[in-house]
């Protein structure tokens, strides 16, 4: 069965509603495959780029950690399955809360994808356009 989740999003004008119909199966299952993909992608930064000795990634229960560097800092994405949400706390450009919309996670704020986040983020930390985070997610 299918359920509505309707919430109304503050924007400079009119109120705007984003609705996301998404069993909790099919969030489960979409949070967990992209929290797969995303340690992968993670895991294997280290064989493309030069990355800190303090670099490391764990996923375990829900929750990716990334450590970058003491520099950069530590990113955590994780699943909030009561709200079919995944939420990111960035080092870059803070907390944010994704929604899952036509198969993309979403942050309904700026409608702006995870995984271009991502990529804009660790493209500026690495210095390099070689990193695309969207075959990942």
């Amino acid at each position: 069965m299918l359920t509505q989740l309707c919430r109304p999003l503050l924007r400079s004008g009119p109120i705007r509603t984003l609705c996301s119909a998404v069993s909790q199966n099919e969030y489960e299952k979409a949070a967990e495959e992209s929290l797969e993909k995303l340690t992968d992608y993670f895991d294997n930064l280290p064989e493309r780029f030069s990355v800190s000795p303090d670099y490391d990634v764990t996923h375990a229960m829900g929750v990716l950690t990334v450590v970058v560097s003491k520099d950069v800092g530590t990113y955590v994405i994780n699943k909030q399955s009561p709200n079919k949400q995944i939420w990111l706390s960035s080092p870059v450009s803070g907390p944010k809360r994704y929604d899952l919309v036509d198969h993309r996670w979403v942050y309904s704020h700026d409608n702006e994808s995870l995984d271009t986040l991502l990529t804009r983020e660790f493209r500026r930390i690495f210095a390099t356009d070689d990193i695309d985070f969207k075959s990942a997610i």
